[in-house]
Formats: structure tokens, C-alpha cells, sequence
């Protein structure tokens, strides 16, 4: 079965206000930027449902294109009787379909999650590998999905772009970049290594709730003194 294309392939446009590579945040405001999210919050956590690496697999697969609500609305059900490569199986891809048919593609998505299953059996005994290369070589898993795994099932310092952290990378001067991978290459590059583990998670939830797309609330922002962002709305 052909792999589709994963989405953190493609080229995204900066944020129309992402400043110059001039701006970007310095050394010791990229400590603080991140000191702050660690001192309110020591262990974020990811808002996908799952009870292990194999569900985790799952449900991340299935939140492209998806909010992570919907996602687990659909999984909640699902894993409760399919929670291993084995049991997704059994299970089959019709009835896989018809669990998630609430989420967008999820006739794609569910030929991927039925697929992959078999894979884990037949190339890893029905265990979720621990290695990019592996991960990403799974219907339906490209780099962004192989990351977050690896970062919340095995405890890797990887980060995952999706379009909240390029959002936030971009309009802040954290990780300016014009490319899902160029702002990856900036993240692994600046944020430091004692921080590195949770970055994925508090960027994320960052973009999500108050770095917002659309008016972005920089009233609650924590870090709207060092932001770079000429379009904030609160100056410190």
C-alpha cells in the first residue's frame, strides 16, 4: 500500500507579520521564554486520548486534519475493544471505518490504521518501534506523527510542527522559518536541551489557546514582553 505524503512535507507560508531573521529572540530570552512556560506548567500533557504506544499511534494518525476532541470523541469507543495491532485487526477495516467516520478522511484514515496494524505485527511483534525510521515507514505516518511519538510514548526530545508551533516559532523570533522542516532544524537548534523534552507540548498549547491564528490574546500571554510580533496587541 502506497504511504500517503505526510503534511509537515510541504512548504507553509510564514505568518504574514513573522518578522526578519534580525529579530529573532536572543540566548538568554529564549531561557526565559521557556523558564516561563516550565514554571506554570513542569509537565504539559497532550490532549489526544490513548492507554499506549499502539492507541498513541492511533489516534495521531487520525487527528490530521482533525481536532483532537473530535479525535478522541471516535477513539474512546474504538479502544475500548481494539487497544493492540491485534485487536484493530480482528476488528477489520469496515468496523474501523465506521468508528471514526465522524472524523474528516476517515476512509483514508482507516485503510492507514488498518494497515499499519499489520505492519506492527508482521515487522515489529506487534510493538510500536521506537525509531523514526521505522515509525515513518507505516501507511499514513510521516515525520510530524513519528515525533510525537517518540516524544510522549519513549520520552524522545522531539518536536513536532504542526501549524500551531510554526505559527508560534514564526511570530514570536523563536524558530522563524518558512518550512515545517526549517522551523524544526531552528527549534532542535535553539530551545535548550533542559527544555527540549516539553517544548513540543507547551508551544502547542501555546498556539492553541492564546497564540492564536486569529486574534491571538496577548493579554494572557506570558512572554508578550520578549515576543517579536509587531501586530500584538499588549506592549510591555
Amino acid at each position: 500500500m502506497s504511504k500517503a505524503q505526510p503534511r509537515s512535507r510541504a512548504a507553509v507560508p510564514p505568518p504574514k507579520t513573522a518578522r526578519s531573521r534580525a529579530s529573532r529572540l536572543s540566548k538568554a530570552e529564549i531561557e526565559t521564554f521557556f523558564a516561563r512556560f516550565e514554571a506554570r506548567e513542569p509537565e504539559p500533557k497532550g490532549e489526544l486520548e490513548s492507554v499506549n504506544p499502539f492507541t498513541l499511534l492511533v489516534a495521531v494518525v487520525l487527528s490530521a486534519q482533525a481536532t483532537d476532541a473530535g479525535v478522541n470523541k471516535a477513539t474512546r469507543p474504538l479502544f475500548a475493544i481494539a487497544d493492540t495491532p491485534e485487536k484493530m485487526v480482528a476488528l477489520g477495516e469496515d468496523r474501523i471505518r465506521d468508528f471514526i467516520k465522524t472524523i474528516g478522511l476517515f476512509r483514508n484514515k482507516a485503510k492507514n490504521v488498518y494497515a499499519l496494524s499489520q505492519l506492527l505485527i508482521v515487522r515489529h511483534g506487534g510493538e510500536v518501534p521506537a525509531d523514526r525510521e521505522a515509525l515513518e515507514a507505516l501507511p499514513g505516518v510521516g515525520r510530524k506523527t513519528a515525533n510525537v511519538v517518540l516524544n510522549i510514548a519513549f520520552g524522545q526530545p522531539t518536536i513536532a510542527v504542526d501549524t500551531h508551533i510554526f505559527r508560534v516559532s514564526n511570530r514570536t523570533g523563536l524558530a522563524p522559518g518558512k518550512t515545517v522542516e526549517a522551523v524544526e532544524a531552528g527549534l532542535e537548534k535553539v530551545v535548550p536541551k533542559h527544555y527540549r523534552l516539553h517544548a513540543h507540548h507547551w508551544l502547542i498549547l501555546h498556539g492553541r489557546y492564546v497564540c492564536k491564528a486569529r486574534k491571538p490574546d496577548c493579554a494572557a500571554c506570558i512572554v508578550n514582553d520578549i515576543c517579536r510580533w509587531e501586530g500584538k496587541t499588549v506592549v510591555a
